[in-house]
């Protein structure tokens, strides 16, 4: 194969130089090799993050299973500990729904057995305030959050509590992950699922507001096309396009 330096690169430390595609679809790996050191010319976020958005999108995309396996390698290549990546996959089931996650849980420890790697347990935090817990942290995402719980029918509060409770109380309150990139990977998930446009675009805002600025949001967007498409990476750049508007 014909590659660039960059993709070169990617391919000696990433993956080891070693690809069942190499043999079979030689041509195509190419492409894609250098098409992933393309983008490492046009994105400002670092080798961590952008595996660590890689392996989000993977483990929401309902396929993909190889490759999820080498970008878990490829992660823990780079430094991302094992304890990390599984709190990638954890934050993933509020959105995903463990329906979609559950196997690429197992497909990572996979990948940990076959290096014995024994991830770290994180402390477990106690179920009691996690309400609390989690309204603390919506606030700091969704300065209006009160106000849309108070708006809520009568018979769907619940689900603004669970929400509270569970997605925030549990998963976002988790050690292990800054909220900073927790809330990256929201914006990947519901990117990658490619619907449910209003949580779209209240988590681009809520990146706006702790730091995960335009350049960053659209750095993300650039380097998942590889692993969504040029439809859906396009979408998240009209909503990125409208929230920033809204701010002007």
């Amino acid at each position: 194969m014909t590659l660039t330096y960059n993709a070169k690169k990617i391919y000696e430390i990433w993956f080891e130089s070693k690809s069942e595609l190499e043999e079979s679809n030689a041509s195509f790996l190419e492409d894609y090799l250098n098409f992933l050191g393309d983008i490492s010319e046009v994105i400002n976020i670092d080798e961590k993050t952008r595996l660590s958005v890689i392996i989000a999108s993977l483990c929401v995309s309902k396929g993909a299973k190889s490759s999820f396996k080498s970008f878990v390698r490829a992660a823990l290549n780079v430094g991302i500990s094992a304890k990390e990546i599984r709190e990638i996959l954890y934050q993933a089931v509020p959105y995903a729904g463990l329906g979609k996650v559950e196997d690429y849980i197992f497909l990572a420890d996979e990948i940990f057995n076959e290096r014995y790697i024994e991830p770290e347990n994180m402390p477990k935090k106690s179920r009691e305030g996690r309400g609390e817990r989690g309204l603390e942290i919506q606030r700091k995402l969704f300065p209006a959050v009160d106000k849309f719980i108070a708006s809520m029918p009568n018979d769907q509060k619940h689900i603004m509590e669970f929400l509270s409770q569970n997605c925030f109380g549990d998963f976002y309150a988790r050690d292990g992950l800054s909220l900073e990139l927790r809330e990256l990977l929201t914006f990947v998930y519901i990117t990658t699922l490619g619907f449910a446009k209003p949580q779209l675009l209240g988590h681009i805002a809520a990146n706006f507001g702790i730091g995960n600025d335009r350049a960053k949001l659209i750095s993300v967007v650039t380097t998942l096309i590889p692993f969504i498409g040029y439809p859906s990476a396009l979408n998240a750049l009209s909503a990125i396009n409208e929230i920033s508007s809204s701010k002007n």
